[in-house]
């Protein structure tokens, strides 16, 4: 039997952390895996996370003991972060920590569980990023792929994590990764086709500045070669720039210029340009999500799969796909007023795209959440443009209230707004103010972290109190 190269990578992978110390720093969705994972091959594992041991869950927790790994918790954990071979870090937890930076110049091999599939995966890789949109065109080049006949994984910061299905994968199949500036970030390899739907300020409250964030979402494809693939938003102007920086073939999707070549969106209609010969493919009313920024989304899958799959094949996936959950989810309609979870939109920028995928009706909007430390003054005009009210919640509420009162002082209007004090009195004063034919949007424009987990919980907490009226 042939073995595949990257499977030999692998096998030589096992072989190197057998007895060799292994740090996990990070106990969330993709490093649990690699627990199992790592004791099967016998590495010398130690755990680490800045929680404190009584808020490990219990069947997490169990597993280490178990196993019998070492382990550190707390706010100093990694003071015992010494000499390892290698260490697996969370994606939030950056390469350029101290602790890290000086396990690197020891000669540790500081990686991500994402970063490791990536170079030793035998299947072609799609990879995706971007600071909005990412979720639903990851998913729908996917699916794209899936209903074409392709054997397809799909993971990175959705789906299932990889690495550990690294034995099962093979050279004809297809992996779809989202990848966020957390993962990308120190990371030298880049997908065979790689795609950034946009780049606008966010995670600053992480990120040392927003160059070190846009450096992080360019390793997507700065280590490919001329045999690459680098889809592109034409109408940002940083990604417009990467095209430069390229090594291989650039894709652009644009709605607002009539490329000469690449994807647009005109007289809503999708189209394919090629020499200025353009090439109707799908008209808007005819898919289920709505909005510009899906329009867009739906171009970019177009361009990611166009030498994989029948345009004819993406057509049908595209018109049966239906929304990812917390992303414009229609929950259900109540007297006349229609109610939609955006839970997932954690940046003014998603929430502008929000607002602007209702053409016609009225909204009133639930917005705030956690700061991440970005400027809330470009939601005013969209809100005053679209928003019949607006209920606001979190720690943003502040910022968000200023940015709108003072851009209502420059247009000399009005519109009322509501301080929340959490999800279910917002939810409430939006059931009392929505009139029928209007549209009730929970569209955060922030994180999720001071009053949820993550943007999942936030959204199924927003639904099911919708669900209970």
């Amino acid at each position: 039997m042939i073995v595949n190269k990257k499977n030999e990578n692998l096998e030589e992978f096992n072989n190197f952390i057998r007895f060799r110390k292994v740090a996990v720093i990070g106990l969330g969705v993709s490093n649990i895996p690699l627990l199992d994972y790592l004791y099967q091959k016998q590495a010398v594992v130690t755990v680490f996370d800045d929680r404190a041991i009584d808020d490990i869950p219990a069947d997490i927790m169990n597993k280490i003991l178990n196993y019998g790994f070492t382990y550190s918790f707390g706010e100093n954990a990694l003071e015992k972060l010494q000499n390892f071979a290698v260490i697996f870090r969370s994606p939030s937890c950056l390469p350029t920590k101290t602790e890290l930076e000086r396990e690197a110049k020891n000669g540790a091999i500081v990686t991500t569980e994402i970063e490791l599939f990536m170079k030793m995966c035998p299947a072609k890789i799609i990879g995706v990023t971007g600071s909005d949109g990412k979720t639903t065109t990851t998913s729908l080049i996917y699916a794209i792929l899936k209903n074409a006949g392709y054997n397809t994984y799909l993971g990175g910061n959705i789906g299932t994590p990889l690495f550990t299905k690294l034995p099962e994968i093979t050279s004809d199949d297809i992996v779809v990764l989202e990848l966020s500036s957390f993962q990308l970030m120190g990371m030298d390899i880049s997908p065979e086709i790689a795609v950034i739907t946009n780049i606008t300020p966010n995670h600053l409250n992480i990120h040392k500045d927003y160059d070190e964030y846009i450096n992080a979402k360019k390793n997507i494809f700065k280590y490919q070669d001329e045999n690459g693939k680098l889809v592109l938003n034409y109408d940002n102007e940083i990604t417009r720039s990467c095209a430069r920086e390229a090594k291989g073939k650039v894709v652009f999707f644009s709605t607002n210029h009539k490329l000469e070549n690449g994807y647009i969106i005109d007289e809503n209609i999708i189209k394919l340009c090629e020499d200025k010969i353009r090439k109707h493919i799908l008209h808007t009313d005819e898919v289920i999500l709505k909005g510009k920024h899906n329009y867009e989304n739906i171009a970019t899958a177009l361009a990611a799969t166009e030498n994989l799959v029948d345009v004819e094949s993406a057509i049908s996936t595209i018109k049966a796909f239906e929304p990812v959950a917390h992303r414009i989810e229609f929950v259900r309609e109540i007297g006349g007023v229609s109610w939609y979870n955006d839970s997932s939109s954690s940046s003014p920028t998603r929430t502008i795209a929000g607002i602007e995928a209702f053409d016609k009706e009225q909204i009133v909007l639930i917005a705030g959440g956690y700061d991440k430390n970005l400027d809330y003054t470009v939601l005013a005009k969209p809100i005053l443009e679209k928003v019949s009210t607006l209920i606001l919640m979190g720690q943003t509420s502040g910022k968000i209230f200023e940015a709108v009162k003072e851009e209502m002082e420059n247009q000399n209007k009005q519109i009322p707004i509501y301080m929340a004090k959490d999800l279910e009195q917002a939810v409430t004063l939006a059931k009392k103010y929505a009139r029928a034919g209007e549209v009730v949007l929970f569209s955060p424009a922030s994180a999720s972290f001071d009053m949820f987990k993550n943007a999942v919980e936030r959204g199924e907490k927003f639904k099911e109190k919708v669900k209970n009226l």
